[in-house]
């Protein structure tokens, strides 16, 4: 048999994204009563690194079936580092340019990555957070339309539409339709959004809970607090949440460590919101399956001077 009949020449990196393993934190407390389990999705196996290679795609492959994004194009947008990496990722992957504005606090490692893939990069203030981000690359599209694709990550429906067709199909699956708690910290909204309402949808008894910081100034990179944010995301629907659950960022590193040193476990500080948030309710149930999302692995954050604190048994009481 010749080699090109015996490779699938077909598949490709786009091919990659999705269908990422459901992990179940056995380790993380060991007090949780024996009917109740807390499952993560571990979204770095995405080859993008994080859960936002699913946004990505979709917003760019919308773009390109309404003719917004066509060859020559770039594709610009505002990131706090993960979306960014997935459109440089992906847009290399499809023969797009990036052109992107961030925090100019944004880990070194996430700048060199973005950067190594190609993307242009348009740094802004930091202690405006990712409303000044968003405002430059608006007024850089308002001012050159014709040469960039704006995916508007904050607006963009395929943006949640994305978890409503793979995230939460592939969490519905994964649990055998047994999943009761949703958990989800709030960026854009999209993976909340869109997952939870899948998710309501199969089991109009699961309960949705969003995840964001303790007030307007945090460490949590990606991570809005909505009522002091100046730029509400326009996909967030703040009814869909039973309740959002408030995390402290020295929580959120807290539990970074933890689950390194206890599930072996390297991911984010979101990643780690997101734990913190889920033990918590997973704390006050008899009986239950509460999943929630590993937005992406550590590998981004390790200059971070959080990893270095702690006695490897911080974050129990979490």
């Amino acid at each position: 048999m010749a080699l090109e009949e015996r490779i699938d020449r077909r598949r490709t990196l786009i091919d990659l994204v999705g269908n990422t393993p459901l992990l179940r934190l056995a380790r993380i407390d060991l007090d949780l009563p024996p009917d109740v389990a807390v499952y993560a999705k571990a979204e770095w196996y995405n080859p993008g690194g994080s859960v936002k290679d699913r946004p990505a795609l979709w917003m760019i492959r919308d773009g390109e079936r309404r003719g917004l994004l066509r060859p020559g194009m770039r594709i610009a947008d505002a990131t706090s580092g993960n979306t960014g990496i997935a459109y440089a990722t992906l847009g290399a992957a499809l023969g797009y340019r990036v052109t992107l504005a961030l925090p100019a606090n944004a880990s070194p490692e996430r700048l060199r990555i973005l950067r190594s893939l190609g993307a242009e990069l348009v740094l802004t203030d930091p202690l405006e957070g990712m409303d000044a981000a968003i405002r430059r690359i608006r007024a850089l599209v308002q001012e050159y339309p014709e040469r960039y694709f704006y995916p508007d990550q904050y607006n963009n429906p395929a943006n949640p539409r994305a978890h409503e067709e793979s995230t939460g199909p592939e969490i519905w699956v994964q649990t055998g339709g047994q999943v009761t708690h949703f958990v989800a910290a709030l960026g854009t909204s999209g993976t909340f959004m869109g997952t939870g309402r899948f998710l309501r949808a199969q089991n109009p008894n699961v309960r949705l809970f969003a995840v964001q910081p303790d007030g307007p100034y945090h460490a949590l990179e990606g991570v809005k607090h909505m009522a002091t944010t100046a730029l509400v995301p326009g996909i967030y629907d703040p009814t869909l949440a039973d309740a959002i659950i408030e995390v402290r960022s020295e929580e959120a590193f807290a539990m970074a460590r933890r689950l390194a040193r206890v599930e072996g476990l390297m991911v984010g500080v979101s990643a780690a919101a997101n734990v913190v948030a889920a033990l918590r309710i997973a704390r006050e149930l008899r009986r239950g399956v509460v999943v929630t999302i590993l937005c992406d692995g550590a590998a981004k954050y390790l200059s971070d001077h959080f990893w270095d604190d702690g006695d490897g048994r911080d974050g129990e009481g979490i």
